[in-house]
């Protein structure tokens, strides 16, 4: 599937996430969350690390939508 967000970034679900956790800070104004949100940040990135390895593995097509989708979680950024 290449279409909708998936024509975008490759794992949209953790773009999401990643902006909920970065505006909880923000709406809690408390600089507690801003901290967790920094150890939650590698997290995510090993975990789609370890997915893409995967999918690469299990997931026939997934090496060719790699190659039409560039980018894993934030557009013209990684």
């Amino acid at each position: 599937m290449d279409t909708g967000l998936y024509g975008h970034v490759r794992h949209p679900m953790y773009t999401s996430t990643l902006i909920m956790f970065l505006s909880t800070p923000v709406i809690l104004a408390s600089g507690w969350s801003f901290v967790l949100m920094l150890f939650y940040l590698p997290i995510v990135v090993k975990r789609i690390r370890n997915e893409e390895i995967v999918l690469e593995q299990e997931l026939a097509g997934y090496k060719d939508y790699k190659k039409r989708v560039k980018y894993r979680l934030l557009p013209y950024i990684w």
